[in-house]
């Protein structure tokens, strides 16, 4: 307990030392793709005030590394920055989009254990603080905020049909006559959610920019609940991450389409989760789509990237080949790494084998928390909620 104590001691001095252009560095961190706009975000850290970011999620099966490492890592650089950050727990809007069989009871209660408490944990071991995240289900802030359904309500009035339509691929779908109506809603609820929730910077994956930019070229009309800063109405930020490409590509995926070239939790085998064994993990890696020389949307190099080049090497990346091939090549930086690939210095089955390497070391302290104690019953008792639903 003294030694946490005393290291959110030092990180709120550190916050505290940070001038401005330290928090916009942060922020723009990889793995930020994009951020609307910097001169906004920039000007409100000058005001010296609170900054509040939200972040939600859809309750649907096991977090993988897009979900529990890359948007978590964003959590922790806000931290970092000094903002307070917020995850929605999104149980309605799941429910809503038929999530885990579309039964409510289950979704929420997979929100509040498994999810949660995987996400805390992901957020320690990346280097955060997981107590000083508020965790909001969905359903308890339409409780909450007891003008809620009338603003969405309020909003419906004032945004055309068509400017939902638009925003309909944050859900993977595109609108045909057979759409649901809550297809309509849910667009509708998440603009509202940054509203409701005081953000002055909502930040998700990049294929949820429509809906965001939506939501801020609306702010004037929030009514019941303007967002402000500094006493005065305000347009929140928008911060949106790199999504990891899948690992089962062909290379024949739309550029549009960014759900078809994602990781996804609904089919394993494009993905990597926090739960994965170092076999599992070497088995997917082994069998990632990695084209010599190409390295646009390369999976096994994304990979690298987010595990091995965020942060400034202390040692070399290690391309480990025999004398005959090369010898061993040493890599401090991403670039290098790219460029040798892309000009075929780097053979696809060498890198993958190094790739395994780190991504094995990096989700180690994920294995063994789910092999053992909390993360193990967690494991199981979404395993059993899930089998329920399916």
């Amino acid at each position: 307990m003294a030694a946490t104590a005393g290291r959110l001691i030092k990180a709120k001095a550190a916050v505290q030392l940070m001038d401005v252009e330290d928090k916009v560095n942060l922020a723009l961190k990889y793995p930020t793709e994009e951020v609307i706009t910097i001169e906004d975000l920039r000007g409100y850290f000058e005001t010296g005030d609170q900054l509040k970011h939200y972040i939600g999620f859809e309750i649907s099966g096991y977090i993988h590394i897009g979900t529990g490492v890359v948007s978590m890592y964003k959590v922790v650089d806000l931290q970092r920055a000094g903002v307070k950050v917020t995850i929605l727990l999104a149980d309605l809007h799941s429910w809503l989009n038929h999530k885990l069989g579309g039964d409510l009871e289950v979704i929420r209660k997979v929100a509040v254990t498994y999810f949660k408490e995987t996400l805390r944990r992901s957020i320690g071991i990346l280097g955060g603080d997981p107590d000083a995240v508020d965790f909001i289900l969905a359903s308890q802030l339409v409780e909450d905020k007891h003008d809620y359904w009338v603003q969405v309500l309020d909003l419906a009035r004032q945004v055309s049909l068509s400017d939902i339509r638009h925003s309909l691929t944050i859900m993977g779908r595109v609108f045909t006559n057979t759409a649901k109506m809550s297809w309509l809603i849910y667009p509708l609820m998440q603009i509202v959610d940054v509203y409701a929730l005081g953000t002055h910077i909502a930040h998700g994956g990049v294929d949820q920019r429509k809906v965001y930019v939506l939501a801020r070229e609306v702010y004037d009309k929030i009514k019941l609940m303007p967002l402000t800063l500094g006493g005065r109405v305000i347009k929140p930020v928008i911060l949106l991450h790199h999504l990891l490409p899948s690992l089962a590509m062909t290379g024949k995926e739309s550029r549009l389409d960014l759900s078809e070239a994602k990781m996804s939790k609904s089919r394993p085998e494009t993905a990597i989760f926090l739960h994965d064994s170092p076999g599992e993990i070497s088995e997917k890696i082994k069998n990632a789509y990695c084209p010599p020389k190409v390295t646009e949307n390369n999976p096994v190099l994304e990979l690298a990237r987010l595990f091995s080049f965020r942060e400034p090497r202390r040692e070399p990346f290690l391309i480990k080949r025999p004398s005959e091939y090369g010898g061993t090549a040493e890599y401090w930086a991403f670039e290098e790494l790219t460029r040798d690939y892309s000009q075929g210095k780097v053979h696809p089955l060498d890198l993958k084998n190094a790739v395994i390497e780190e991504a094995v070391r990096f989700m180690e302290p994920y294995w063994k928390w789910f092999s053992t104690g909390d993360g193990a019953r967690l494991l199981s008792e979404m395993g059993s909620l899930v089998k329920i639903t399916r």
